[in-house]
């Protein structure tokens, strides 16, 4: 087995510490979710901690890990009547991004179950991780229904399979840990909800940590044994108090005082629900048993509160997260009530410092203060980008300083848009927008398996079974079934798609009002991108050429971000925006062929010269036609204002072969399904268009 990298070696991230420990104090807290840039020891981190668990006591021979003392009455391995116990390492079980969902919560043999009745199980990771830590990196990047899957288990404490008529359930009681880069996609906030408690990471700037860090990282590669037996002592004594916090957490005591002033916290933040109430209650009980009391006091709330309710907080993906700490204060401060004049003495080894923090110190970090910043493991050796709440906006190549550019204008409040969805029938990642063949949806059909079978059509496997029941030897009730009888049913459902935006920050676009209702526009349509789970891609053109200001990613936060930093000003040399968005779907083809892609240039229509000479409204209409000769879906938002209009972005619309769309249209309810095929829309538009 490797070594892993000792829990007490990590190098600061105090909060991260201190959530991952109060967790295995009390997994009731509900887990945590790790958010940060790429490079943050975050993985590091997490998997240290399993070192510190106790062992788990197990009935021997069980798969599912039940509790020799109370074993799971419904356990498919039970009933356990003759109670053989064994005691193994707590288990930590890493969820990858692409795993199956027979693989989180196990599969049934259904030709078992068909032929035979018998419910031959396999257990998946849920079962593996029971009393145990599941990890889940890159959890942002993981399926919807995965995601739904896992904090169901997660929050009900046991998995269920149900499968044509088969169920199995089975306790999956585990410490949930995720980690996430924001750069690549946000949560839900409903999904958001379901972490009981979030803390940001960052890699430190301080040269002094980094050289720590470093070193420590060297000595660990030199000799993994020899440095993990250097924190030995500390890996141990951190694990006693663990267990020792363990054992005092049900006499801690939770008086009404404090119990207000969690109600009244989470009241004043404007929380949803209440999940939040009642992980801070644990937060706060798991806080005081770490520091070694049986009474929660008001700085256990405010430290619960600081771990609980940032990404509670979000009601949109442009939302920073975060919490007011004055108004913490404020709020603590009115509703606090009287406290214990002093302390009651410590009932585990070590008293935790005077603010209760796991470390003794202000900063509550439980390690020996040797150094502070993350674990070298994954410090970032280059940056790609700015994070989305830092990014500028690049200056436009070529523009020049004569270009009249202006600086950049306030979006407009976004609204609800109309649904704009590529036509057809699709096989992309699962998502919210276009029709497509995916796991789960309505059952349209069956076909053979080619691989192992997922979803069974029960109707379709009887009947291509029955025509061979007498050749067979059929005696029984039983139907005699073979693996080529099998059928695998084909589901419709819904795919994301990549949402590829041509913004005009030209000259003709630069009035203040007007640019202000074009990035509201947009930033409404990001948002709609947000909630149906595509990714998303910004080309913005002006002066004389046109640049990728965002490549295609699933963060949404740093579209917006480049979105508001737009400048406008300069020519409007609309082919090169389109050009430059033909190569970035040619790439992005190859990257991800499944993922179809829509089109979504928002102009007034009209162009001037850039760095090609030619007509510019020919060469516009000619880079138009390649994205329509590759069958790109296409919506053009025309942004066109005034008493008097070209029409300029309807022949756009029309060489595109696509449909176009005004500022107002976009959110109009009277025009229901009017870009539901922006395709077949959009044929119809050129044709007239031509004709005339």
């Amino acid at each position: 087995m490797s070594t892993r990298y000792p829990f007490t070696a990590v190098v600061g991230m105090d909060d991260l510490r201190l959530a991952l420990l109060l967790n295995a104090v009390s997994p009731a807290v509900g887990g945590v979710l790790v958010r940060g840039e790429k490079g943050t020891a975050k993985s590091t981190a997490v998997r240290a901690l399993a070192e510190l668990l106790p062992e788990v006591p197990v009935v021997a021979g069980c798969r599912f890990s039940c509790d020799p003392g109370a074993p799971d009455p419904g356990c498919p391995d039970g009933p356990h009547e003759v109670l053989g116990a064994e005691a193994r390492p707590a288990r930590m079980v890493e969820l990858p991004v692409g795993a199956s969902e027979d693989r989180l919560v196990g599969a049934l043999d259904i030709e078992k179950a068909l032929a035979d009745g018998v419910k031959a199980f396999e257990p998946g990771l849920l079962a593996d991780a029971h009393r145990g830590i599941l990890y889940v990196d890159e959890v942002n990047l993981l399926h919807d229904h995965l995601i739904d899957l896992l904090l169901d288990a997660a929050a009900m404490g046991s998995s269920y399979v149900e499968r044509e008529g088969v169920s199995v359930r089975h306790a999956a009681r585990f410490l949930l840990v995720g980690t996430m880069n924001p750069e690549e996609g946000e949560l839900r906030p409903q999904l958001l909800d379901r972490f009981g408690l979030t803390v940001e990471v960052a890699a430190s700037r301080v040269p002094e940590q980094r050289v720590e860090v470093v070193r420590r990282r060297l000595s660990f590669e030199d000799d993994p044994a020899a440095f993990a037996g250097r924190w030995a002592a500390e890996e141990a004594e951190l694990r006693g108090r663990i267990a020792a916090a363990r054992e005092l957490l049900p006499r801690v005591a939770l008086g009404d005082a404090v119990l207000l002033q969690i109600a009244a916290t989470c009241a004043a933040f404007e929380v949803d629900g209440m999940r939040a109430d009642i992980v801070m209650a644990r937060t706060a009980s798991a806080l005081a048993a770490w520091a070694g009391r049986t009474e929660v006091t008001s700085e256990d709330v405010r430290q619960a509160a600081l771990l609980a309710l940032p990404h509670r907080r979000r009601r949109s993906p442009f939302d920073a997260p975060g919490l007011d700490e004055d108004k913490l204060d404020e709020t603590l401060e009115r509703f606090k009530g009287e406290e214990p004049d002093e302390d009651p003495e410590p009932d585990g080894p070590g008293d935790g410092g005077p603010d209760g923090g796991p470390g003794g110190g202000p900063e509550g970090g439980g390690i020996p203060p040797q150094g502070e910043g993350p674990a070298p493991e994954e410090l970032p050796a280059s940056e790609d980008g700015p994070a989305p709440e830092e990014a500028p906006a690049p200056a436009p190549q070529g523009s020049g300083s004569g270009a009249g550019e202006r600086a950049a204008v306030k979006a407009a409040e976004p609204f609800r848009t109309r649904t704009l969805s590529v036509p057809g029938l699709g096989e992309g990642a699962a998502g919210r927008r276009s029709r497509a063949r995916t796991e789960h949806g309505r059952t349209t059909g069956s076909v053979r398996p080619k691989g192992a079978l997922t979803k069974l059509h029960l109707s379709a496997t009887v009947r291509a079974a029955a025509p061979h029941q007498k050749a067979r030897g059929r005696s029984g009730p039983g139907l005699v079934v073979r693996r080529d009888d099998l059928r695998q049913a084909t589901r419709e459902g819904r795919e994301g798609n990549l949402v590829l935006f041509v913004v005009d920050a030209s000259g003709s676009m630069a009035a203040r009002q007007r640019m202000s209702a074009v990035k509201g526009a947009v930033l409404s349509l990001l948002l709609d991108a947000y909630q149906r789970r595509d990714k998303v891609g910004l080309v913005t053109f002006r002066g004389r050429d046109a640049e990728v200001a965002l490549p295609p990613t699933s963060s949404v936060d740093a579209a917006a971000a480049r979105l508001e930093q737009l400048p406008t000003g300069g020519r409007t040399p609309l082919a090169a925006g389109l050009l430059k968005a033909h190569d970035v779907l040619r790439v992005e083809r190859l990257r991800d062929p499944s993922r179809r892609p829509l089109l979504v240039v928002v102009t007034d229509g009209r162009a001037t010269g850039g760095r090609a000479g030619g007509d510019p409204l020919a060469l516009a209409a000619r880079a138009a036609r390649l994205h329509a000769a590759e069958g790109t879906a296409g919506v053009v938002v025309d942004c066109e204002t005034g008493p008097v209009r070209l029409g300029l972005a309807g022949r756009l619309a029309g060489e595109l072969g696509g449909t176009a769309v005004t500022l107002d249209e976009l959110r109009a309810d009277a025009i229901a399904g009017l870009v539901r095929d922006v395709q077949a829309a959009g044929q119809t538009t050129q044709t007239a268009w031509r004709a005339a």
